[in-house]
């Protein structure tokens, strides 16, 4: 067959590796961001074309698609409904790293769409949501038919070691940081679907020689596994690892309204705190330094537990964030356009593909999953 060709949206950490993953499969790769700067670097280290454009401008994205058989986004979560809504109108398939629960909503209403154009539409296909999904649909399937007890997911991206108050770098949008801690959180208690507030339930993970660590509530880790597989599982859980005393912090902003997207008025001044929060940790949070991504994911029915775990660290040209939020887009859409994946319609990333098919790909980039020990 003749080379796929790949549009991803989006220069910045996450897109340059998922733009290196596609290359390193013989997709011919196009990259579109509105930086030149960005563009051309990423131009000097990889054999990509590129394309200055402003996702905005819905007739140059439309026209770009056109050509493509297949887009990443790796632009913030806002834009997602529009870009696959024109992928769809473009018979592209596409992907992306989602996250937003009320976007992703949007996007899977695009289902019939994207049939007629015998497109996949695959949102929330990064670390968490995406790669732990996949994991733990694996083993809710490896459990039924009976009922299953309870299924946990933990996931972190950490700096290698602990910096400033926060313990914390930017690893990914200050904005999209926030978002998961201010939104909330769907769970499973009882079987059934609930809502519970975020910077929440807090618990101690010791995790040799990263930890011990916290893990506490954040929004929209577990995608729509909450209501595609409530009544068969008790209970379904998704938290965020940290080292201890960064969720409290936060914690701590959101009870002052630091979190808050309505103005306040201050003297003469009128504000939102949430931007002015975003600005402070785009302008402050340190970045770059070596990091590492830990993923554990267990079920467990009676006696019986299934559990596995994921450590990946910066390999020397990507963080470990980079290499396991994009990798796994990039796998899933190679599978689609060489026709290896069959599937068609909006769905999320469990829906899309197994681990059976899934992990292979990114063993071949050095992205492992052992068995965690019951």
């Amino acid at each position: 067959m003749t080379a796929p060709r790949t549009l991803v949206l989006g220069a910045g950490i996450v897109g340059s590796a998922a733009a290196w993953d596609l290359a390193r499969r013989t997709h011919v790769v196009t990259v579109a961001d509105r930086r030149p700067g960005a563009l051309a670097e990423l131009a000097d280290q990889l054999d990509v074309a590129t394309a200055t454009i402003d996702v905005d401008d819905a007739t140059a994205v439309a026209d770009l698609m056109a050509s493509q058989d297949a887009v990443v986004s790796a632009v913030p979560y806002s834009y997602g409904a529009s870009l696959a809504s024109a992928a769809a109108a473009a018979g592209a398939h596409y992907v992306d790293f989602g996250g937003n629960p009320a976007v992703v909503k949007q996007q899977l209403h695009l289902d019939a769409i994207a049939r007629e154009a015998d497109v996949a539409v695959v949102p929330d296909c990064g670390l968490a949501p995406g790669l732990a999904n996949v994991l733990a649909t694996d083993m809710i399937a490896a459990l039924e038919p009976g009922p299953i007890d309870s299924v946990q997911m933990r996931v972190g991206a950490l700096p290698q070691v602990p910096i400033g108050a926060l313990g914390y770098q930017l690893a990914f949008s200050a904005g999209g940081l926030i978002n998961e801690y201010a939104e909330p959180c769907e769970v499973v208690e009882n079987g059934e679907v609930i809502d519970v507030e975020p910077l929440s339930r807090f618990e101690t993970v010791d995790w040799e020689p990263w930890g011990p660590l916290e893990a506490f509530s954040t929004a929209g880790g577990t995608s729509t596994l909450c209501r595609d597989h409530a009544g068969r599982v008790d209970a379904l859980e998704y938290k965020t690892l940290r080292f201890q005393g960064h969720g409290l912090t936060f914690r701590s902003m959101l009870e002052l309204g630091l979190f808050d997207e309505v103005p306040w008025t201050v003297g003469t001044t009128s504000v939102a705190p949430r931007p002015v929060l975003v600005e402070a940790l785009r302008t402050h949070l340190p970045r770059g330094a070596p990091d590492v991504v830990l993923v554990r994911v267990w079920a467990t029915q009676g006696t019986r537990h299934l559990g596995v775990e994921l450590v990946d660290v910066h390999d020397g040209r990507f963080s470990a964030l980079a290499r396991t939020t994009a990798f796994p887009a990039t796998a899933l859409v190679n599978l689609l356009v060489r026709g290896e994946l069959t599937v068609r319609g909006s769905l999320t990333m469990p829906q899309a593909i197994t681990g059976a098919q899934l992990l292979p790909e990114l063993e071949a980039v050095g992205v492992s999953v052992t068995p965690l020990d019951p």
